[in-house]
């Protein structure tokens, strides 16, 4: 197990995967190493859910910090092509958070719900002991609708084209300025380019459109480890290779200085935000205008073939051992506490 971040397949194989509880037929799809969802056959539907640990940092200013929080919890369930419906959330909050705090916390969740349509149907909140900031609790997410219309993790088949929005390190590069740009030599317009790329984090409305614009095969997005990991998780999960082109790829100027800056690769950061979508060649044009249309950037980046792995420029790449932007968090969070 890494000592910040996800545990990787490997760790996945040999220590939770073998031991799954009950086995139950109605499960379509259960707990798989680099996918999002899980699928419970119910009649004649299907239910989607996801589960994510909830983190809340008090730096980005508590409402922005809740939106932030939620964005990240729904897009799991969002990228199967169904939109996230109903929200079981438990709070387990540090003791010095105010009622005031939790109130901004609870009304900016409760705004961006409504908003998207989503119900929270059961929780839990409670203060205790032990606990502390960013990670104040837990949620899952559930869909529920035609299982013909959910676009399965493992969908990519040969011939499909490769769309990557938004760009890779947006999130973890937003975050770490926002958090800690005070501490960084870096010119003040890299630095607002930066935290400013934290607004283009929401992936619901993304994935929602793609999923009904286009023949979509697959959506993933490249959070932990980044867009590398998620190309990996891709193609293994589908049992196919995908060749990339890294010039293809769109890379925001701050977001490769900041990265520069800290020496961590941008392709192996972590980038809520951040959507991987295949799709049948006809349908490309009709995905990458619809999501241009809504103000999101979009490129074909590459294609799926027969054969197995990722290639980025004809190198044959793996999913990275640890997200790079964990250690960087450190670091920067000891030097604020020693001083």
């Amino acid at each position: 197990m890494p000592d910040y971040g996800k545990v990787d397949a490997d760790f996945f194989d040999e220590y939770i995967y073998p031991h799954l509880g009950a086995s139950r037929d109605e499960v379509r799809l259960g707990p798989t190493a680099g996918v999002d969802f899980g699928i419970v056959e119910v009649d004649d539907s299907a239910l989607v859910v996801a589960t994510d640990p909830l983190s809340i940092l008090p730096a980005l200013g508590f409402e922005r910090a809740a939106t932030f929080a939620l964005d990240i919890v729904l897009a799991d369930v969002a990228v199967s092509g169904l939109p996230p419906q109903y929200l079981s959330i438990s709070f387990t909050l540090p003791p010095e958070m105010t009622d005031e705090e939790f109130a901004t916390v609870w009304q900016a969740i409760d705004e961006k719900a409504t908003d998207l349509g989503v119900s929270v149907v059961t929780g839990h909140t409670a203060r205790y002991e032990g606990c502390e900031y960013p990670w104040v609790g837990g949620a899952s997410v559930f869909a529920l609708g035609n299982p013909d219309d959910i676009v399965r993790p493992n969908g990519t088949q040969p011939g499909d084209d490769v769309i990557v929005t938004t760009g890779p390190a947006v999130e973890a590069v937003g975050l770490l300025t926002t958090l800690f740009g005070e501490q960084m030599d870096l010119p003040e317009a890299t630095l607002t380019m930066a935290t400013d790329g934290l607004a283009e984090t929401g992936t619901v409305r993304d994935a929602l459109t793609a999923a009904t614009t286009g023949p979509i095969t697959a959506m993933h997005d490249a959070t932990e480890c980044g867009l590398q990991g998620a190309l990996t998780e891709i193609a293994e999960s589908a049992g196919v290779r995908l060749d990339i082109d890294r010039s293809a790829v769109p890379t925001k100027p701050a977001v490769q200085e900041v990265c520069s800056y800290l020496d961590i690769e941008p392709w192996h950061a972590t980038s809520s935000g951040t959507l991987l979508i295949t799709v049948r060649p006809d349908g490309t044009e009709s995905v990458i205008e619809a999501l241009r249309d809504r103000g999101t950037t979009a490129a074909v980046i590459g294609t799926a073939s027969n054969g197995s792995g990722t290639y980025i420029d004809s190198e044959r790449v793996r999913h990275p051992s640890v997200d790079p932007s964990w250690t960087v968090y450190a670091e920067y969070a000891d030097q604020q506490t020693d001083n």
